[in-house]
């Protein structure tokens, strides 16, 4: 009960820290958003890629990618602060630390998802079905691996450093998710190297969710399988790194 007691208090104290960066909140939102209604309307007639019911989930996981810019930064800019210090001295574990900063962050999320989707369902009203509901709540789980990849930077790298470092995760959603191009054009190894990162697995996941999977295996549970390995190795190496900071202070 202590332990819970100690994730409330500091999950509360670090959405108050969100809430004092506007900024950076309309950022994680409005852009993925200006993206989704802009590359619809330029591009949806001249390929599938961009139709809503493929572009939708594609930027949901997308905007997702800056939740480990936006988690970095927060622990970064705590870990050149007193607060951290001042906390390494009680009792709370390392892990109590990664689930309050994880745990502020899902807000985020849920708004994230649920926003993008309506979004996507106005323009066009075909999203709007069961598995648009199922989309959004494995989109949830999705978001656990970017979290997870920003706890790390920011237990890692410093207020100077963790921008540069987390666009690397960005960069890579974008490049090897395979929502912005059609893969069929690459070369075998290159689509190999796409289905071992858990950037791609993650946009398909939630994409055959929301449009129905021909193989439930292969299309669903095997890409799942492969962001929720990414993400608990992420977390487990997020905890360490973050024990050990403690003991240096």
């Amino acid at each position: 009960m202590e332990s819970i007691n100690r994730i409330f208090t500091l999950t509360k104290r670090n959405i108050k820290e969100i809430i004092r960066d506007p900024l950076s909140l309309v950022f994680t939102l409005a852009l993925p958003l200006v993206m989704e209604i802009l590359f619809y309307f330029l591009f949806h007639e001249l390929t599938a890629q961009f139709e809503m019911k493929y572009l939708a989930p594609g930027i949901v996981v997308f905007s997702q990618s800056f939740l480990a810019l936006f988690t970095g930064i927060l622990i970064s800019t705590d870990r050149n602060t007193s607060f951290l210090t001042r906390l390494y001295v009680s009792k709370a574990k390392s892990y109590e630390f990664i689930l309050a900063y994880a745990l502020s962050v899902m807000p985020i999320v849920v708004v994230q998802s649920i926003l993008f989707f309506i979004i996507g369902g106005i323009i066009d009203p075909t999203i709007f079905c069961i598995g648009m509901v199922w989309a959004i709540l494995i989109s949830l789980v999705t978001s656990l691996l970017f979290i997870a990849l920003g706890i790390l930077f920011g237990s890692i790298c410093n207020e100077k450093s963790i921008g540069g470092v987390s666009s690397i995760i960005i960069v890579g959603q974008s490049v090897l998710s395979g929502m912005w191009f059609p893969i069929e054009g690459l070369s075998g190894g290159m689509v190999t190297l796409m289905k071992i990162f858990p950037f791609k697995n993650a946009t398909d996941v939630v994409n055959n969710v929301l449009n129905g999977a021909g193989n439930v295996l292969n299309d669903i549970i095997i890409p799942l399988l492969i962001v929720l390995g990414y993400t608990v190795i992420s977390f487990v190496a997020a905890i360490l790194t973050f024990k050990h900071k403690m003991k240096d202070k």
